[in-house]
């Protein structure tokens, strides 16, 4: 939009009121205001939502693999060739043996449900969402007959475990006696404690190597599951294909969209509702900027008439009107992306002050699955929604523009 020096001096002039003016200034610092807040809520939570979605993704990906590949009866005693086979399907970048199984913890009298994970030292040591993530000890301690184990930071508070206390796994899988089946209890000292940052596991996790595992589980030399990595998570289907009928019958194989698809759709509806619903209440503040306009139309009506008599034309006044209400919406994009980014960098500090002044826990991980509010800028969606309330405050200036546009001079300077 390309406006001659007069109808720039005017616009600024209009944008800024002078005395008498002071209530159209001040719906006009109100509309600026409604598209700073619109927007910043807007990027705020679309910014939360991503980063809950990637965040939640990266941790179960990073313990569960992009897929596994399970025995019909819980157990794979052909693993090593299905491993082998799997690694020699292209796209697949790794397969890991697992023994996995609910069991019971106890520590001092406490005792709490736990899913046992037996993985070979090299593998423990190689995943970064553990290695990455220890907060007491080392993995290094854990090896084949050390009787160490890593548990989870939320189950070290719960059963009040440190680094060094014995802990007791409980199997019901025991020897048999003439009263039936033994529960075997093996004791266990903590050798590491982490935390990936997911509530649940931090809450149930107990790692240990896989021959230990085996051993507690009377497993002999069999294993639970493999569990694959592929180099594209969202062509799991696609290049686990080949490798399907290779365990037809022996073993089920299931990606990370079967194992979790009911949570991972639910954000996703959640995220497009969501966004809807802001949107709309981004088009919903558009009509402050209307209002606002409207209002200065009508209190500009003798000047309107004055630069017609002079010779502006209706497509000058057209221009000048739309100039300020887009102005106003700018800037309130503007402002709204400034305050939206302090909001995200400070959003941890944000959750904890309401959580003091409301009494409440803002942010419950055993609600949200991760210990900490977690959020990701996708520059497209900042791209979008800049584009969105630009969209709508250009709209919002249509009419109260082509309402200037149509004032008849002569009517006005008659009776005004």
């Amino acid at each position: 939009m390309l406006l001659s020096r007069y109808e720039r001096t005017i616009a600024r002039r209009y944008l800024l009121p002078g005395r008498g003016e002071a209530f159209i200034a001040l719906v006009a610092g109100i509309s600026l205001a409604a598209v700073m807040l619109g927007v910043a809520a807007l990027l705020v939570i679309m910014s939360v939502m991503n980063g809950f979605r990637a965040e939640l993704f990266d941790k179960i990906v990073g313990l569960n693999g992009h897929a596994v590949i399970q025995g019909y009866n819980g157990q794979l005693r052909d693993w090593r060739a299905i491993v082998a086979e799997a690694r020699a399907t292209p796209g697949v970048t790794g397969a890991t043996p697992l023994v996995e199984q609910p069991l019971m913890a106890g520590f001092n009298g406490r005792v709490e449900a736990v899913l046992v994970r037996g993985m070979r030292v090299p593998d423990i040591r190689a995943n970064q969402t553990l290695s990455g993530n220890v907060v007491v000890g080392s993995l290094g301690a854990l090896t084949p007959g050390s009787g160490r184990i890593a548990i989870g930071s939320r189950l070290a508070q719960t059963l009040g475990a440190t680094l060094g206390s014995e802990v007791s796994l409980i199997s019901p899988q025991g020897p048999a006696s003439p009263f039936g089946t033994v529960p075997r209890i093996v004791s266990y000292t903590v050798g590491a404690i982490f935390e990936v940052g997911v509530y649940d596991y931090d809450k149930q996790f107990v790692v240990m190597p896989m021959e230990d595992a085996q051993t507690l589980l009377l497993m002999g030399d069999s294993v639970g599951m493999v569990e694959l990595d592929t180099e594209n998570p969202d062509r799991v289907a696609a290049i686990l294909a080949p490798l399907a009928p290779k365990i037809a019958g022996r073993a089920q194989l299931t990606d990370w969209r079967q194992m979790n698809a009911q949570l991972f759709e639910a954000l996703s509806v959640d995220r497009l509702v969501t966004f809807t619903v802001l949107s709309i209440l981004l088009a919903v503040v558009s009509f402050n900027i209307v209002s606002s306009l409207i209002m200065l139309v009508r209190a500009k009506t003798r000047d309107i008439a004055i630069l017609r008599t002079m010779g502006a034309t209706r497509g000058a006044l057209m221009r000048i009107f739309m100039t300020v209400g887009t102005t106003i919406g700018l800037l309130g994009t503007a402002a709204g992306l400034v305050l939206g980014a302090v909001l995200l960098v400070f959003r941890q500090q944000v959750v904890s002050f309401l959580g003091l002044v409301t009494g409440t826990q803002i942010w419950d991980p055993s609600m949200r699955f991760l210990t900490e509010l977690p959020a990701k800028t996708d520059p497209l969606e900042v791209v979008g929604i800049v584009a969105m309330a630009m969209g709508f405050s250009f709209l919002a200036t249509l009419y109260p523009a082509f309402k200037a546009a149509g004032t008849d001079p002569v009517q006005v300077l008659r009776y005004e």
